[in-house]
């Protein structure tokens, strides 16, 4: 069994980074076609970024441009860094498989204000 186990998360201004790591316990194979999601106060959670085996990588238009996912097979690590964080970037970040796995991690909180 996955166990995935987000940090990174913190508090910045609007306008600042933040760079999100997801370990992942296991072989590489445990990081085959991962995600990035987000649940804000309120709202559902939300794929934002996903990464597929082949090193393909997607973002939902609304982080387009200003988050990148990468993968380090040798740590069995999957990053988010995000760049340019905007007030509605705030939420917790998980990270899962695609499709998620039904146990999910604590997950990381990124608080983006001024």
């Amino acid at each position: 069994q996955v166990q995935l186990v987000e940090s990174g998360g913190g508090a910045v201004q609007p306008g600042g980074s933040l760079r999100l790591s997801c370990a992942a316990s296991g072989s590489a194979r445990s990081i085959k076609n991962m995600g990035w999601y987000r649940q804000a106060p309120g709202k559902q959670r939300e794929l934002v970024a996903w990464i597929f085996n082949d090193g393909s990588t997607n973002y939902v238009d609304s982080v387009k441009g200003r988050f990148t996912i990468s993968r380090d097979n040798a740590k069995n690590t999957v990053y988010l860094q995000m760049n340019s964080l905007k007030a509605e970037d705030t939420a917790v970040y998980f990270c899962n498989k695609l499709p998620p796995l039904p146990d999910w991690g604590q997950g990381t909180q990124v608080t983006v204000s001024s």
